[in-house]
């Protein structure tokens, strides 16, 4: 799972990806509101980290301008602001959780949890499409009673792939969210990971597979087959 971290406190942004990297997310840094929006707008994130006071454009300011283009992915809010009234306007713009500095580490990684159990459809530590299911915490795709691991980027993939089931998803956006928006990795690595991914969906003897559809990505189907 991947995390953008807007906040312009550099410390505190390296010390987030690090503690979140200690529990299996990934994540990217944005120290302006700019960069931050248009990173969000890639597609590529399970969960955005924003502060509210951030140079060029304000954590609030985000928030607002993904909720009008239609992005529901989750948004945790930090600020150092504890009046009442902030906490408010951060919800109504549509933040799902705010986050008041300082805060214990614990505590932001439990609501990173909490947001991230938001997508898809998940019991518990599992993500299932059809007759498969993604086990979180294992990084194990099974189905039935056969089951396989997965690596790191491949699990990355599947579970990009699981939360948007029978949604085409491009070459670009599965580069970002495997490898993360400034990496250099090209569309020949997610062909790869995709090949690795079709022998294990063989080898479970599971009705889902990926689709290729030509000049615009890949989907999962056969959830109903």
């Amino acid at each position: 799972m991947r995390v953008l971290i807007v906040e312009d406190e550099a410390n505190l942004a390296e010390t987030l990806r690090a503690m979140l990297k200690q529990n299996r997310f990934d994540s990217d840094i944005c120290l302006d509101g700019e960069t931050g929006l248009s990173y969000a707008r890639k597609g590529a994130y399970d969960l955005l980290i924003l502060d509210v006071m951030l140079p060029k454009l304000s954590g609030f300011q985000i928030v607002q301008q993904l909720r009008a283009e239609g992005d529901a992915t989750p948004i945790l809010v930090l600020t150092a602001k504890t009046g009442v009234e902030d906490f408010v306007h951060g919800l109504d713009l549509g933040a799902d959780y705010y986050l008041t500095k300082p805060f214990e580490m614990q505590e932001l990684l439990a609501c990173v949890r909490a947001l991230t159990r938001r997508k898809g459809e998940v019991v518990m530590d599992t993500l299932t499409f059809g007759d498969l299911v993604l086990n979180k915490s294992t990084c194990e795709l099974s189905c039935g009673e056969r089951s396989i691991r997965l690596g790191k980027k491949e699990f990355s993939i599947m579970y990009f792939l699981m939360t948007n089931g029978n949604v085409v998803i491009s070459k670009d956006d599965l580069l970002n969210h495997a490898w993360g928006v400034d990496s250099e990795a090209e569309d020949n690595n997610v062909e790869v990971y995709i090949s690795f991914l079709r022998k294990k969906l063989r080898f479970l003897h599971t009705h889902a597979q990926i689709e290729t559809l030509r000049k615009f990505g890949y989907k999962l189907s056969g959830a109903e087959a």
